[in-house]
């Protein structure tokens, strides 16, 4: 690439884990690394507070990152559902433009994950007076994701800034479809690219042997087989259905239920499932530690209500990758992944018979676990949503008018 298509990138994402922590390369580091590859400069700005592990982040960039990251004070707050997150997502979206517009460099295209809205209102603002191409890069459902727990009344605030910004995006891009609907119900025209969290390649080795090994993985109801092991990474928030996986464990013999992660339900989690010792918690993991887990693991749950909006979660991902059989209740655009490469089976939220008979039914045929697993190559994934982002700025570069 000559050096007149070098463009500057902004990429703007407090939520995600760092693998400077232990973790493994998450959506937005994957995304740093692919503009970098392609010869633009790239910064990359994040919390110093963890949203994961609710800690405050300390160390010094590795030399290698091949981009700069920069780190915006975060007023930390004790759980995803509390007045002190809201008050954290206002001045970071605050502090964040104000260093925004103290920075000598300014971006060609900043692109803004959604949520936090207030964060990603902000970076459209900045991009406005800058000049530069502003993306919306749709994670979740905000305000819509809440409409569970208040009033439909209470998120009017919320809903007038998703829809500030849906229309005033350059371009727009989701990590499912049921996001490009979302978008087009509050007046999006622009460009819109469905881009899948991903995972490296490097983390898919051993997929083929394991996914042989793994056709034949069910209960059978035979005690002196192998227990049947189960894993869950991720959240214990109110979108997530675990109480029925830690029943169906408990009422059955031969099966064995890996937990790694944390939120606001551990306590009764870990009360409910006291005494078994087929259900084991690990608390949030490094990014070793949790391929470990996985790949001693017979079969990825996904259990999410489909109320939480969610429409293809990360760790679908992270369960393919590892070779696991998926057991899923989201449905939706999931189920259908899970069934068009016959990867696992589906079953009714809150419902333990239906968990157990979906952790018992037989493989759908063979499975096309080698497309699987490709659709969520980050290296093709990241490829391609670069690609799509330098052909809009072609494009924009067209459309601007020159002067007399």
């Amino acid at each position: 690439m000559g050096k007149k298509c070098r463009k500057c990138v902004w990429i703007v994402n407090p939520f995600d884990n760092l693998p400077l922590e232990g973790y493994r390369p998450q959506r937005y580091w994957l995304m740093a690394r692919a503009f970098v590859a392609k010869g633009h400069e790239v910064t990359y700005w994040t919390s110093d507070f963890s949203h994961a592990t609710k800690q405050r982040r300390f160390f010094v960039q590795e030399a290698n990152a091949g981009f700069a990251v920069r780190m915006v004070p975060t007023l930390a707050y004790p759980r995803n559902i509390c007045l002190k997150r809201v008050a954290s997502h206002r001045r970071l979206a605050r502090d964040w433009f104000a260093l925004a517009n103290g920075e000598s460099v300014k971006p060609d295209v900043v692109i803004a994950s959604m949520p936090p809205l207030g964060l990603c209102d902000a970076a459209r603002r900045f991009a406005v007076g800058c000049a530069a191409m502003f993306v919306a890069d749709v994670q979740d459902a905000w305000p819509e994701t809440f409409e569970r727990i208040v009033p439909k009344w209470m998120l009017c605030t919320m809903r007038a800034k998703a829809r500030r910004i849906y229309r005033n995006a350059d371009a727009i891009s989701v990590v499912a479809s049921r996001y490009i609907d979302l978008a087009k119900s509050y007046g999006a025209t622009a460009p819109v690219k469905l881009s899948y969290n991903g995972i490296d390649p490097g983390e898919l080795s051993e997929v083929g042997d394991r996914s042989s090994r793994k056709e034949s993985s069910s209960l059978q109801l035979q005690l002196e087989t192998p227990p049947l092991r189960l894993a869950y990474i991720g959240s214990f928030g109110a979108s997530y259905d675990l109480e029925t996986a830690i029943e169906a464990v408990r009422q059955t013999p031969n099966v064995t239920l890996d937990i790694a992660g944390s939120g606001p339900k551990e306590e009764s989690l870990r009360e409910m499932a006291a005494g078994c010792e087929r259900i084991r918690f690990h608390g949030y993991l490094a990014e070793a530690e949790m391929k470990a887990l996985l790949r001693s693991c017979d079969v990825g749950l996904i259990p999410m209500f489909s109320e939480s909006c969610v429409g293809v979660p990360g760790k679908l991902a992270d369960y393919a990758a590892a070779g696991l059989r998926i057991v899923e209740c989201l449905g939706g655009e999931t189920r259908t992944l899970v069934e068009r490469f016959r990867a696992g089976a589906h079953y009714e939220p809150c419902n333990v018979a239906s968990l157990v008979a979906a952790l018992n039914s037989p493989p759908c045929g063979d499975r096309d676990w080698a497309s699987f697993v490709a659709t969520f190559d980050a290296r093709r994934i990241m490829a391609e949503y670069v690609d799509w982002v330098e052909g809009l700025m072609c494009c924009r570069a067209v459309s601007v008018p020159t002067s007399n």
